[in-house]
């Protein structure tokens, strides 16, 4: 009786033994699977490395999100002012043979302030993406009232062109981080190809431009080839919220906050153009 009672002890230790074993080790699964799942959320979170500041056209990976260098921010204001404003009546060449023989553009389409609606030309629209959500459709509005219908003319006497000649751009001033102020100096030259005649009007702004995120499609090799000018275009990671009547003084990139509104107050009644 009393080895049939020891031997019952033994059994039930083993089994309470291989009990609080089986206990510990889902335990310790159960923990390692959150220590995984806190990683796996880790990684989703990251921001990947920056690579935006494309200098002679090199990207390079930059630590800190917010900063670019500034060749890299005057050579973003140029080319997307240039491809904004110079309208050719034509298309970018896609191929050789377009080269010789480009594309007509056929514009799109804008809604105006007046509740209108005007073209503007390809270009001016896949710029558009360099500038912020909020500022793109007021200013697109703009363009497109200054945009001349002879651009988009059939008529080779009456075609009109136009070129944005930039004469400086200044280095850019930071304002706060991830934002800069850059004064561009530049003319708006339109042409008339019938008879050469040339109206050359000053295009002197301000550009405010801030550093922004940007992940580009995954199936890139699927885009059209609109979606893919944008993408080159949103690469760059900065886009310009606001643009103001550039104040020409010698002093410019030392002037405060304060002068700067002082400035600006003079000309908030100015167009786009003046």
């Amino acid at each position: 009786m009393v080895r049939l009672l020891q031997k019952r002890q033994r059994t039930g230790s083993i089994l309470v033994a291989f009990a609080i074993a089986t206990l510990s080790l889902h335990l310790l699964v159960l923990f390692l699977f959150i220590l995984q799942g806190i990683k796996i959320r880790q990684l989703s979170l990251r921001k990947p490395p920056n690579f935006v500041q494309l200098v002679d056209g090199k990207p390079v990976a930059n630590i800190d999100d917010l900063e670019r260098q500034p060749e890299a921010i005057r050579q973003f204001i140029s080319k997307t002012m240039t491809s904004m404003f110079n309208w050719s009546g034509t298309l970018p060449p896609q191929s050789i043979e377009e080269v010789s023989n480009p594309k007509t553009d056929l514009g799109i389409l804008i809604r105006t302030p007046q509740g209108g609606s005007q073209k503007i030309t390809t270009s001016s629209w896949i710029a558009g993406f360099a500038l912020s959500e909020d500022f793109r459709k007021g200013f697109l509005s703009t363009i497109a009232e200054i945009t001349p219908p002879e651009v988009f003319s059939d008529n080779p006497n009456q075609v009109m062109t136009s070129q944005l000649v930039i004469k400086r751009v200044y280095p850019p001033k930071k304002l706060a981080p991830g934002k800069w102020r850059v004064g561009m100096v530049a003319d708006l030259i339109q042409k008339k190809k019938s008879d050469d005649r040339r109206i050359i009007t000053p295009f002197n702004k301000d550009l405010l431009v801030r550093a922004v995120d940007y992940f580009p499609n995954p199936q890139a090799e699927n885009s059209t080839t609109l979606q893919k000018a944008i993408d080159i275009i949103r690469t760059d990671k900065l886009e310009i919220y606001e643009i103001r009547n550039l104040c020409l003084i010698d002093n410019y990139n030392n002037l405060n906050e304060e002068q700067l509104k002082q400035c600006g107050a003079k000309n908030q009644s100015n167009k786009l153009l003046q």
